[in-house]
């Protein structure tokens, strides 16, 4: 019998039989198989990952470790690539909602706009301030109001819009200052009028 890489030959799962001279037929195994300590009857690793071809067997501790994974530096680079990508994402969604806000301002400007006119319909002039859209001045002698609510007198950004009355560029003056809350700027901090 012969022994290849810790494993033996079929030769010795196979039963010679012999005749001996009664008829009866007996098995014989090869001595070799009787002196090693090999068990025929062991499975084998048949794992893909065992590169090792020693008649004795990779025990499982080590055929464990060769198992693959990410390393510390792979993990790293992943991290440091989720954190760009997040970066630019909310920068980009800062921008939008920014945009959103300026143009929610501008809109926000003309309907508060349309509600000083309403009240100059009924009481014959412009409010003096905004907050007299909300109460009832003095010398309002039909005021049909609130013509506004306390939200309402704020722009997206929670800046309280401009107002003058008599206005240099009509009858009153409303100013939207943007995201700053202060006259002058550019970009989202350009200020609009009731007039543009």
């Amino acid at each position: 019998m012969t022994i290849l890489n810790g494993e033996m030959t079929m030769g010795y799962l196979m039963k010679r039989e012999r005749g001996t001279g009664n008829g009866e037929h007996e098995s014989a195994l090869p001595n070799q198989l009787l002196r090693s300590n090999v068990n025929p009857f062991e499975a084998r690793d048949e794992s893909p990952r065992s590169t090792s071809r020693s008649p004795f067997p990779v025990p499982r501790s080590l055929r464990a470790s060769r198992v693959s994974g990410f390393t510390l530096l792979e993990m790293l680079a992943v991290i440091v690539l989720i954190g760009i990508i997040g970066a630019v994402v909310v920068t980009q969604v800062g921008k939008n909602v920014d945009k959103g806000k300026y143009g929610a301002g501008k809109a926000q400007l003309m309907t508060l706009s349309q509600k000083i006119e309403n009240y100059a319909l009924d009481n014959g002039s412009p409010p003096q301030q905004l907050d007299d859209l909300m109460t009832k001045p003095a010398n309002a002698t039909n005021w049909q109001g609130p013509y506004a609510k306390e939200s309402e007198l704020k722009d997206p950004w929670g800046h309280p819009f401009g107002y003058q009355y008599p206005g240099q560029h009509g009858n009153f003056d409303l100013i939207f200052y943007g995201q700053d809350g202060k006259p002058g700027g550019d970009g989202y901090s350009q200020d609009v009028g009731n007039w543009q």
